[in-house]
């Protein structure tokens, strides 16, 4: 089994994992914010620890593209990622629907009203906190990965991040931060969430792209 198949296997578990867990959570709990944040939190600490050691534990396009950015995966291993955390969050995203016996509400990322509501102005407002959450989260990853002391405890370092990200922001965006935990519910719940879809990919990239660059000035 060829190094690459394992580390996208690692990653396809993961994110399914993280995608079944939390968006089920978020949707059984009737949208429970603490519940939903512990949800996604633990999951990220529990697969760290059970696949982490073989692809490094993102189950996230977006942390995938900051290590790809500083340098620390191939174009090769950016697609093999991403390809993987995709397929998982689509994979768990269709079982949510087996589960529940509907597709009306799956956990999907939408923007808020609580937002100020002037049609695009809204999305950016959206997407302006979705670009922040997903900066901070990059910078977490970024920082608690960087040293040999730091690493056995990145994995519940990041999940405890995750968890107060979801705090702030859940009543705004549902907190996205993750291409593809957003993408693979939108897919099924279609509607507003689809239509949204491509604020909770864009702005983590962006997220993404300002938390590399700002490390790289910071080393």
């Amino acid at each position: 089994m060829s190094i690459n198949f394992k580390k996208g296997l690692a990653e396809f578990l993961g994110t399914f994992v993280l995608v079944l867990f939390g968006t089920g959570v978020a949707v059984m709990s009737g949208g429970d914010r603490l519940l939903t944040a512990l949800a996604f939190g633990l999951t990220v600490v529990l697969m760290a620890f059970a696949v982490g050691h073989v692809s490094g534990g993102h189950f996230n396009p977006a942390v995938t593209f900051t290590m790809f950015l500083k340098k620390k995966l191939s174009a090769l291993e950016l697609g093999v990622y991403v390809l993987g955390q995709v397929l998982g969050a689509v994979l768990a995203s269709g079982l949510l629907v087996v589960f529940l016996g509907s597709n009306a509400a799956l956990g999907a990322n939408t923007v808020s009203a609580a937002l100020p509501q002037d049609g695009f102005v809204e999305l950016l407002f959206g997407g302006l906190v979705e670009l922040l959450l997903t900066f901070f989260f990059m910078l977490v990853i970024l920082g608690v990965t960087k040293s040999e002391k730091t690493q056995p405890f990145a994995g519940l370092v990041i999940g405890l991040s995750l968890i107060a990200i979801i705090l702030f922001g859940f009543d705004l965006t549902g907190v996205g931060v993750n291409p593809a935990r957003s993408l693979s519910p939108a897919l099924f719940q279609g509607g507003v969430a689809l239509e949204q879809v491509w604020v909770f990919i864009l702005f983590p990239l962006l997220g993404s792209f300002l938390a590399a660059h700002v490390s790289n000035q910071l080393e």
